[in-house]
């Protein structure tokens, strides 16, 4: 379905060999039907889509934009959108494709807005998204003039949403892998910039998820951290003694300031926090998209700067910094 090879050549040019051996095997044991109930649903939509339907493509709108509804008959769109809605739920977006708005319950483009400006360019780099979920944010890597874009995610639901919009899109130097970051080589130092967004505070150990992200990256590389963090000096951090904003998988929300020093710990070098931003009920919410609980249902009703459990409020920072 897709062509892996573009993907293999710029890994073996980035000295990334030892990862281009296992990929095939790591693709194989995703992919395992049995590894997931909804797989087998999912790949047959997938595989019955015809591909590179797409007229116009629009990477650098808020709505990632593939297609225009003209470009396909009315029975076309009427079944098209019922195949979307079955990849229940969308988090991550929003997407245009073919004039079908998916409302996502992320509003993705607010995070990008306020790092766009602020990190390296990305003009022909080579590209790892961590954690990427449907990889709204690789296709807006790859609209500002990225060579070749690879997220990673272990969620085949994600990993299966972008495999559709890539194959609505056509060939294109972008891919989203089966898998987590603890299952890349250590040492890879290949990529030129690394996106880690929303997933440091779902570690145990934060320190081993920086120092792994630092293997990934070419000397004097960047990268690009987004978490949860809270308001407070050097030292101080939340360890949440049970869930926080009913996500049970929350460990560690340092202060920025203790951020930074765990990162310069890890050998960073230029480290640098270039947004703090409180998330807002207009960024994450419930939508036809992604009917479940969402922002709303996690905040204390009487009080919306703490969360249900009565802990502060989400705030994120986005922090850059460079590989030695």
């Amino acid at each position: 379905m897709i062509d892996y090879k573009p993907l293999f050549q710029a890994l073996i040019d980035a000295k990334a060999d030892n990862w281009v051996e296992i990929i095939p095997q790591q693709l194989k044991r995703a992919f395992e039907p049995n590894r997931n109930g909804g797989a087998i649903k999912w790949l047959e939509i997938i595989a019955n889509l015809p591909s590179g339907m797409a007229s116009t493509a629009d990477l650098n709108s808020a709505w990632v934009k593939i297609g225009q509804s003209k470009d396909i008959d009315s029975k076309t769109h009427s079944l098209l959108l019922e195949q979307l809605k079955s990849f229940h739920p969308w988090r991550k977006g929003p997407y245009d494709l073919f004039g079908i708005k998916i409302d996502t319950e992320w509003r993705s483009d607010w995070k990008w807005d306020r790092l766009k400006d602020s990190i390296a360019s990305l003009n022909n780099r080579l590209v790892l998204d961590v954690g990427c979920a449907n990889g709204y944010h690789c296709w807006r890597m790859l609209g500002v003039g990225a060579r070749m874009v690879v997220g990673v995610e272990p969620l085949l639901l994600n990993v299966l949403q972008f495999q559709l919009t890539r194959l609505l899109h056509g060939e294109a130097p972008i891919y989203v892998l089966p898998i987590g970051l603890e299952q890349i080589p250590t040492k890879l130092n290949a990529f030129d910039s690394v996106f880690s967004m929303g997933v440091l505070y779902h570690r145990r150990s934060p320190i081993d998820h920086l120092l792994a992200l630092k293997d990934c990256l070419r000397p004097g590389g960047e990268l690009v951290l987004e978490t949860l963090v809270i308001e407070g000096g050097l030292g101080e951090m939340l360890l949440p003694k049970g869930r926080y904003a009913k996500m049970r998988n929350v460990w560690f929300l340092p202060s920025c300031e203790t951020l930074i020093s765990w990162m310069e710990r890890c050998g960073f070098k230029s480290c640098r926090v270039i947004d703090v931003n409180k998330t807002m009920l207009e960024e994450q919410h419930s939508t036809e998209w992604m009917r479940l609980h969402s922002l709303k249902e996690f905040l204390d009703p009487n009080n919306l700067n703490l969360t249900c459990e009565g802990l502060p409020a989400p705030r994120r920072a986005i922090i850059v910094a460079n590989a030695p």
